[in-house]
C-alpha cells in the first residue's frame, strides 16, 4: 500500500456524489479554511478553490464519480490524487458519519500522509478499457442464457444431450428437443437473445481491436505470442495493467493481479488469508483463462500441471501457473520480448 506524502499549502478533500460534492480545504497547519456543501459542477467547484489554488492538492475516494474531477484538475493544472476506497477505513470507522465528516476526514489523511493511494488511469484509455469491461459483462451475460438452455434441458430429463449449442452451426435442431410448446419459446426467447449478443460482440470485437493496435501495438503483439492468449484475453490484459512501470517490483504486480494469498498474522501466529478482494478482478480472471487455454494440446505444459498436480492438487496447481504466467508477463512487458514457453516451464517446477 502506498500513501501520499508530499506537502502542500492547502489540502482539498471532497466527499464526491453524482448530484453534490462536500469540500473541506485545510491549510499546511490544519486549520480548515473552507468546508462548504455545493453542486457537482465544474465551474462551482473552480470557483470555490480559487483563492487556494496556488500550492492545492485535491483528493477523493475512487468511486464511480471521479472521472470528470480528475480531468479538470489535470486540465486546470492541479495536483490530484485518488484514494483505495478498501483502505481508506479511517472515513468508515468514527461514531457517527456524514458527507460533512468524511469531506474533513479525507483532507486530514491528505495532509497527515497517511492517504492511500490508487492508480488514476490515463484519459486517453480509459473509455477503451470501460467499454472493453462492458463486453465482457455482455459475453457473461450470453453464458447465462446458454446455462439456462442446459438447465432446462435437465429439469424435463431430455434423452438426448443438447450438444455444443455455443457454436451456431450446431443449434440447427434444438428447439425440436423441446417437445412442450411453452418450454420450446421459452428456450426460443433465449436463442434469439443470444444471437443479438453475439452480433453486438462481433461488432464490438473488431472496434476494440482496432482501438488497441492504435494504442500499444507492440505490448499487445508481446502479450498475444503467450499460447492460448488471443485478442480478447490479450487486450483485457493490456487495458488493465496499462503501464507496467507503475509496479516497482513483480511482486507488487502479482498482488494487484489477485495471484497471491496476503498472510495475516498476529504475534507469531497465522489466522489465514486477507485481502482478497484488493487488486484488479480482471486480471485474475485474465490470467486464469489464459493458463486453461494454454493447457490446451500443449503436452509439455500438460506435463508441469500434472506434475503439480499430484504434489498440490489440481486447484493448486492452476494457481501456481496463473502465478508464475503472472510474473513472466511482468518481465516481458518490463524488457520487451515475447513469451518464451520453456523458461516459463522450467521456473514453473
Amino acid at each position: 500500500m502506498k500513501f501520499y506524502t508530499k506537502a502542500h499549502r492547502f489540502y482539498c478533500g471532497v466527499d464526491l456524489h453524482a448530484d453534490a460534492m462536500y469540500v473541506c480545504i485545510l491549510d499546511a497547519s490544519g486549520e480548515v479554511v473552507v468546508h462548504k456543501n455545493i453542486p457537482t459542477r465544474p465551474k462551482a467547484f473552480l470557483r470555490l478553490i480559487k483563492a487556494y489554488r496556488k500550492g492545492l492538492v485535491v483528493g477523493c475516494e475512487c468511486m464511480f464519480t471521479w472521472y470528470w474531477l480528475a480531468d479538470l484538475c489535470a486540465e486546470e493544472g492541479i495536483d490530484f490524487v485518488l484514494g483505495h476506497a478498501l483502505y481508506m477505513r479511517a472515513i468508515h470507522g468514527g461514531k457517527a458519519k456524514n458527507d460533512k465528516i468524511d469531506s474533513y476526514k479525507i483532507a486530514v489523511l491528505l495532509r497527515g500522509g497517511s492517504f492511500p493511494l490508487s492508480y488514476v488511469y490515463p484519459k486517453e484509455m480509459r473509455a477503451t478499457r470501460d467499454l472493453l469491461r462492458r463486453r465482457n459483462h455482455l459475453a457473461r451475460k450470453r453464458a447465462e442464457l446458454f446455462a439456462h438452455i442446459q438447465n432446462t434441458a435437465t429439469q424435463y430429463n431430455l434423452p438426448a444431450p443438447l450438444g455444443r449449442i455455443a457454436k451456431p452451426s450446431e443449434r440447427g435442431d434444438l428447439l425440436s428437443k423441446f417437445p412442450d410448446p411453452v418450454v420450446r419459446r421459452m428456450v426460443e426467447v433465449d436463442l434469439l437473445t443470444i444471437e443479438h449478443y453475439e452480433q453486438l460482440l462481433e461488432r464490438l470485437e473488431r472496434e476494440l481491436e482496432k482501438v488497441a493496435t492504435r494504442h500499444d501495438p507492440v505490448n499487445l503483439s508481446l502479450l498475444k505470442s503467450i499460447p492460448g492468449v488471443g485478442k480478447i484475453l490479450g487486450m483485457v490484459m493490456l487495458y488493465e495493467i496499462e503501464d507496467i512501470g507503475r509496479f516497482p517490483r513483480e511482486q507488487d504486480f502479482a498482488s494487484y493481479c489477485r495471484l497471491v494469498k496476503p498472510a495475516k498474522q498476529s504475534n507469531g501466529k497465522n489466522y489465514g488469508h486477507s485481502g482478497k478482494k484488493i487488486g484488479n478482478a480482471h486480471l485474475r480472471w485474465a490470467f486464469g483463462e489464459a493458463v486453461v487455454l494454454m493447457l490446451k494440446g500443449n503436452a509439455p505444459a500438460q506435463q508441469v500441471k500434472q506434475r503439480l498436480a499430484s504434489k498440490h492438487g489440481k486447484g493448486k496447481a492452476m494457481a501456481i501457473l496463473a502465478h508464475r504466467l503472472g510474473r513472466a508477463v511482468y518481465y516481458m512487458l518490463k524488457n520487451q520480448v515475447p513469451f518464451d514457453q520453456e523458461l516459463f516451464l522450467r521456473k514453473s517446477t
